[in-house]
């Protein structure tokens, strides 16, 4: 039996990979490798039949050395510490490399959200809120949406931190319903993003989209606004996926009866489209563009080498194992990572919180107009480095990343 590859030994191995590029010092390495913060909680919840179920939750920390953390909460079966805390690693880069006011934070739930009632949901949602009440606030730690969780939850945890507050706390969570102070933008934000860096990516080498094939391993809310995106600007997308399987079909699948179908609550395989392919399989499938979208290490040393696409846009956090990478890039395969392509949530999330403290929102265009000026602005930087340095992109965005970090650790010295 293969033993799984740990997500937070990875995250560490990226960071001491980027140090030695770099020269950053083993003491820092030493406080950068590590998460200041897990807390581990129990969630005993009443479920419909009377009975009660306990959860088992974390929120992590990894390092406020910029600013308050930041970062999703996961409601998943798999869910680890290990994982969250590699999570929590990547959001601490991929705040910085936005050049954010924020460090990373990530929280997990081991639930089955799509086995529970709304009601237990709900029911689980504000315990684990209350367990994790003092963790939590907005100069502290601001959660927010990642898989299997939504805005209608994010507005539960609003509503318990603010409840014990006494007052209207806006800032605690992003991605909230607009009803409640979220943002107009927030729910394409990781999507849009992700469209916005093969856009760059395919500008500096002289391309565009028009006729480009796309394979999405992943069609929740990243795949699905990005597969929209990148049909609307002439891509072809030839296969997606959930996680019941998916469709594959070398003329294109219809992007808008795909959207519709997974709005209602349908599943990709549902759908008489092309042929069935497995997620396993669409990660092999001849394409231009191989976006994984959904977990983390899914290509590995057992699969990297038959990848077919030119381009891997890591639309997922942590998709492609360091051992993947060095093959994928001794294949001509260029890897565009996580941290870089889906900052857009975590951007607009940011934009949230700001808007939360002011109690002054803007319109829609005004949030997608800041987003493209910050995402295009790390590119560039992320791109002079790579060129400049003759490394992989992910180790000049791990790079810009790590040493604004470790300035500010520097900075900051060690207290007492």
């Amino acid at each position: 039996m293969t033993v799984p590859e740990s997500p937070f030994r990875i995250a560490q191995q990226q960071l001491r990979n980027v140090a030695r590029v770099f020269g950053l010092d083993d003491d820092m390495v030493g406080i950068l490798g590590e998460c200041k913060k897990s807390v581990e909680v129990l969630i005993p919840t009443k479920m419909d039949d009377g009975s009660v179920r306990c959860f088992i939750g974390w929120r992590v920390t990894h390092n406020v050395a910029r600013g308050p953390s930041k970062g999703g909460i996961r409601y998943h079966p798999g869910v680890t510490l290990d994982e969250v805390k590699a999570l929590a690693m990547w959001m601490t880069w991929k705040c910085a490399l936005m050049n954010l006011p924020f460090g990373g934070a990530k929280g997990g739930v081991i639930c089955d959200p799509k086995a529970l009632s709304r009601s237990e949901l709900e029911r689980m949602t504000r315990r684990y809120t209350s367990e994790i009440v003092n963790e939590i606030g907005p100069e502290k730690d601001i959660p927010a949406p990642d898989v299997g969780t939504s805005p209608a939850v994010m507005a539960w945890i609003f509503d318990t931190f603010s409840m014990n507050q006494g007052y209207s706390v806006l800032s605690v969570v992003t991605g909230k319903p607009l009803a409640v102070g979220g943002s107009l933008g927030r729910m394409e934000a990781s999507g849009r993003s992700t469209f916005f860096a093969l856009q760059e990516t395919l500008a500096r080498q002289g391309r565009t989209l028009e006729g480009l094939t796309v394979a999405i391993q992943g069609f929740g809310n990243l795949g699905s606004v990005f597969a929209r995106f990148a049909a609307e600007a002439g891509a072809k997308v030839v296969a997606v996926s959930d996680s019941g399987g998916g469709r594959h079909d070398p003329s294109g699948l219809d992007v808008d009866r795909l959207v519709a179908h997974k709005a209602l609550g349908g599943r990709v395989t549902d759908l008489a489209a092309g042929d069935a392919v497995s997620n396993e399989e669409l990660l092999e499938l001849p394409c231009d563009v191989l976006a994984p979208c959904a977990l983390e290490l899914v290509l590995t040393e057992a699969n990297a080498d038959r990848v077919k696409a030119g381009i891997v846009l890591e639309g997922a956090n942590g998709p492609v194992t360091p051992a993947a990478d060095a093959i994928l890039d001794g294949n001509g395969v260029l890897v565009i990572p996580d941290v870089l392509v889906n900052a857009g949530g975590v951007v607009v999330s940011y934009f949230e919180w700001v808007q939360g403290l002011q109690e002054l929102f803007w319109s829609e265009a005004e949030v997608n107009e800041r987003l493209r000026e910050i995402v295009g602005s790390a590119f560039r930087e992320t791109w002079e480095l790579h060129e400049a340095r003759n490394v992989s992109l992910r180790t000049a965005a791990y790079g810009i990343a790590v040493q604004r970090v470790a300035e500010a650790s520097a900075i900051r010295g060690l207290y007492p």
